[in-house]
């Protein structure tokens, strides 16, 4: 059963990382976008020193602005922090980064992994460090980009548990709460059936706001009489407000991403035999939302594909207000 875990004293093992006066420990965040960012930025704010990489200049300027200590490469932020968080945008770059840490022949390190990948990338990759002399935990993120920038992240832990425990200070920095799974992999399981849920519930959103503005309710009525009552969710609260101003610019995890995460959860449902007739009922809307070249967009563009489909023309007027009523 998993276990929800709180902040308590950590003791470090390994080499101690180099801490400025004053700091609870030295942390290194590989991958600075929307998600490794956030987390680099509360744990910085929470007091910790924080040291970064990311391929892109622009991310990595952006942390440094935000107090990140920005260093050249992956091993060069290895080398001043024992704990390593990684936020990946693909399997391949965790395999360049596995590659690269192996290869520098590092005293003992904990790699704390946060993407959504196929579980088989992720063992590779722990195997890698493991022979190395490595720690690898499995922590993918539920929550959207909006929701890690608040600290309102939940980290689903899975592999050493002595590790998992020993981290639980610098988890309590930088999200809502931490849950041990169990066994390396069981993170990622537990996120594929999560992401089950948001990709119905992005769909459904967009279904009821779709059915109620068609039938002449106003969208903002819609949102805030559906969050005031049964049917409310946190996914409507989130995504709502975008659909009532049919607007989706303000992105807290795109299409393409969930292009991504739909693939795997299918490939992990296929592998179970387990019937999933709500999730493939979502899965055309997704398709069509890619397209119709809105990938770039947040999910709750899933809305105007179904707009589209029911042939709802907005008043324009009126969404206008509601942008400006939102802003």
């Amino acid at each position: 059963m998993a276990r929800k875990t709180k902040a308590a004293p950590a003791k470090r093992r390994g080499r101690p990382a180099k801490a400025a006066k004053g700091s609870k420990g030295t942390v290194g965040v590989v991958g600075l976008g929307i998600m490794g960012g956030a987390f680099a930025r509360l744990l910085k704010k929470a007091g910790w020193r924080v040291v970064g990489y990311d391929i892109s200049a622009a991310r990595r300027l952006a942390a440094k602005d935000r107090g990140i200590t920005i260093l050249r490469n992956a091993t060069e932020v290895a080398k001043q922090a024992a704990v390593l968080l990684t936020s990946l945008p693909s399997p391949k770059a965790l395999e360049s980064v596995v590659h690269e840490l192996v290869t520098a022949k590092l005293p003992p390190i904990t790699l704390v992994e946060l993407s959504t990948f196929a579980i088989a990338d992720k063992q590779k990759a722990e195997r890698r460090l493991r022979k190395a002399k490595h720690t690898m935990l499995d922590v993918p993120v539920s929550g959207t980009g909006a929701q890690a920038a608040r600290g309102d992240a939940v980290f689903y832990a899975s592999g050493d548990s002595k590790t998992i425990k020993r981290l639980k200070p610098m988890f309590a920095d930088c999200g809502r709460a931490v849950f041990d799974v169990g066994a390396f992999g069981n993170g990622s399981k537990m996120k594929y059936v999560a992401n089950l849920m948001v990709a119905i519930h992005n769909v459904a959103s967009a279904e009821a706001m779709v059915l109620g503005m068609k039938a002449g309710l106003p969208p903002q009525a819609i949102l805030d009489l559906v969050s005031a009552g049964a049917g409310q969710s946190r996914i409507f609260d989130l995504r709502g407000p975008m659909m009532v101003k049919n607007d989706y610019d303000a992105v807290t995890a795109t299409i393409d991403m969930f292009d991504k995460d739909i693939k795997l959860i299918g490939d992990f449902i296929r592998a179970n035999r387990v019937p999933t007739p709500l999730f493939d009922a979502s899965l055309p809307v997704y398709d069509k939302a890619i397209k119709s070249g809105l990938g770039a967009k947040d999910a709750a563009a899933v809305c105007s594909v179904l707009e589209k489909m029911a042939r709802l023309k907005r008043d324009k007027t009126v969404a206008a207000k509601a942008r400006g009523a939102q802003a």
